[in-house]
């Protein structure tokens, strides 16, 4: 496994595949100056070095079933590693939790938790603080409107975050 660093060719094609992760490797061939071939055994290459981990839809949840997004803020009583690895085995089970960072600052953990509605959360709510994890507090906040979802990261300094 190669550990240089992306040329701007490598950028080019990280960047629209964040786009357009469907795009065919003809039509990304094109918009990074490659032949097909070329451009293929680039997407193979940036796979196997782990700088494209996945392809994914954007999928429209809630026109699909009733969902209710939680993002939560967890804090723990002190700050142990056992207690966040034991916590981290917990969330990775959860299938409601779909999102889970570990975080600096005011609080320790950040949580996105997709449910059904309010009761189904205090559930999940009253099972993490009642676990041996070490949780002193949780602050819910519910997802009102989604205003900007996540649309790929700029892969230069000098590249503006996208809209």
């Amino acid at each position: 496994m190669s550990l240089r660093s992306p040329d701007r060719t490598d950028l080019k094609i990280l960047d629209v595949l964040q786009q357009d992760a469907r795009i065919t490797n003809h039509a990304l061939a094109q918009r990074v100056a490659l032949s097909p071939s070329a451009c293929l055994a680039r997407v193979r290459a940036l796979e196997q070095r782990g700088l494209i981990r996945s392809y994914r839809a954007h999928v429209a949840v809630d026109r699909i079933r009733s969902a209710t997004i939680v993002m939560a803020q967890i804090s723990f009583q002190k700050h142990a590693l056992e207690e966040f690895t034991a916590f981290d085995r917990c969330i990775l089970a959860m299938p409601e939790i779909v999102e889970a960072s570990r975080v600096s600052g005011a609080y320790d953990y950040m949580l996105r938790v997709i449910v059904h509605d309010v009761h189904h959360w205090k559930d999940i709510a009253r099972s993490l603080l009642s676990g041996d994890y070490g949780v002193e507090k949780i602050v819910s906040h519910f997802l009102m409107d989604e205003v900007k979802s996540f649309a790929g990261y700029p892969l230069t300094d000098d590249e503006p975050a996208r809209g």
